[in-house]
């Protein structure tokens, strides 16, 4: 019994003194917090997923993001195949005429978009998204279909069947789709069919509105004029597709948080104002790579989209999911401050004292995504670091006993915060910043452990 009194003395004899065993107790206290570290970072995922699943909701019941892609002029024709046919009875071949029914697709020969749009943001619980309403006015003119490219006679175009068509991603929130040629008007009813899964856009399928068959004049030359009004609701942004030969546009909105996307941008510089934005676009059919009329079938074209996104900026759960990355760097530089401390002033800290120290400095993270939901995240971060660097402050000058060392610590936390929240604000520079801060915390550390005696333990 006493011989194992002894070994245990002598065991805690050499945690309290040796070196090498405060260096094995510190790496392995940090290890085990890398499990609470990895349980902060997966609930950063959920609250992350749970807050776009809230933004579908909405986007789902008030309409979802709008690509529109039209007006197109579609126009049947005739073709005759032969196809030899025996007879069963005679044995006799002969040819037959086969006659199918296809479908030409004609861009505009000009368009020219106006859409003044009015968002507004929706709330599920804590979650916000941007919907709007939009007035769109759509002109132009097409010129007489040519269907010289595939040698088609004019007696067998079907003139009297053409249509006009306009897909869509977001029918459910058209109000009014009214479209007028020349001087008839036509209303734009919805058509929806498998093949149409084709066109998706975001996993969304484009539907096809569509007019009752008009009546084109093969005699005549002149362009087939149209204006179109929509109001249409949607979500986070709207795109067009530049169809016409020449195409212009003009989006205008008193929403100031917009971004421009897409293949085609802006090209007026005062585009943004104090009020929001008035932006405009001109597109040549020599700026895009497709023709204007499709015999085959009407190709995805959805790559070649412009437009605006409305989303909310919302960062705070990707910034809370970097921030915690450093979690592991922010742990152990503090634990080895309180080692150069601990080895430098012979004051002992037991390894539960370490621990809770650790434990402290992973409530940072989540107070700062509890927080940064309900407040912008420079706030969250302030409240988060300020709360966990007081605490840490407060209980080390019970260990510590002496004023400088506490203080020294809760300088050296605000420091580590600091820097840690300008990484994350930056993006082009992160990795230099980074770089020249992390040596800058290794050439201070090998300065002040100069002085440690590290043959003792």
């Amino acid at each position: 019994m006493e011989q194992q009194n002894q070994q245990s003395n002598k065991f805690g004899h050499w945690l309290k003194t040796s070196i090498t065993a405060r260096m094995l107790m510190i790496g392995f206290l940090t290890l085990v917090l890398l499990i609470p570290l990895f349980f902060i970072q997966e609930l950063i995922r959920e609250r992350s997923h749970r807050q776009t699943e809230a933004i579908e909701e909405i986007n789902n019941q008030w309409g979802k993001q709008v690509l529109i892609y039209g007006p197109i002029l579609k126009v049947p024709y005739r073709v005759f195949k032969e196809k030899t046919v025996t007879d069963k009875k005679t044995k006799k071949s002969y040819v037959e005429l086969i006659k199918e029914i296809r479908i030409a697709y004609f861009f505009p020969e000009n368009i020219n978009i106006n859409s003044n749009i009015n968002p507004e943001t929706k709330n599920r619980g804590i979650y916000t998204t941007a919907v709007y309403n939009s007035d769109i006015k759509m002109s132009g003119t097409f010129v007489k279909p040519d269907f010289s490219e595939i040698e088609v006679d004019d007696k067998n175009i079907l003139w009297d069947k053409a249509k006009i068509i306009i897909k869509s991603s977001n029918v459910k929130g058209v109000n009014t789709a009214n479209l007028k040629l020349d001087d008839s008007s036509f209303n734009l009813t919805s058509k929806y069919n498998a093949s149409q899964k084709n066109y998706g856009y975001n996993h969304m399928a484009l539907h096809t509105l569509e007019t009752k068959n008009i009546l084109l004049n093969p005699q005549t030359t002149k362009p087939l004029t149209f204006n179109i009004d929509f109001n249409i609701k949607g979500s986070e942004q709207i795109r067009f597709i530049p169809i016409g030969k020449t195409t212009e546009a003009n989006i205008t909105s008193n929403w100031k948080d917009a971004n421009f996307f897409g293949e085609f941008l802006p090209y007026n510089g005062d585009k943004i104002h104090e009020n929001g934005f008035d932006a405009k676009w001109k597109i040549l059919d020599i700026n895009r790579p497709f023709s204007q009329q499709h015999f085959k079938s009407l190709p995805d074209l959805n790559e070649f989209a412009f437009g605006v996104n409305f989303m909310i900026p919302v960062d705070e759960y990707q910034k809370s999911e970097r921030s915690s990355k450093y979690g592991f760097l922010v742990i152990g530089l503090t634990f080895l401050i309180f080692f150069l401390i601990q080895t430098l002033s012979k004051i002992h800290i037991h390894p539960f004292q370490y621990l809770m120290i650790g434990l402290a400095l992973t409530m940072f993270y989540t107070l700062l995504v509890s927080i940064s939901e309900h407040s912008n995240f420079l706030k969250a971060y302030l409240i988060a670091g300020s709360s966990v660097i007081a605490l840490i402050t407060v209980y080390s000058k019970t260990i510590l006993k002496k004023l400088k060392f506490p203080v020294f610590i809760g300088l050296s936390l605000t420091a580590l915060y600091t820097f840690i929240y300008v990484i994350i604000q930056l993006e082009n520079y992160a990795l230099l910043v980074g770089s020249l801060g992390l040596f800058l915390i290794l050439a201070i550390v090998m300065f002040a452990s100069r002085k440690i005696d590290w043959n003792n333990g």
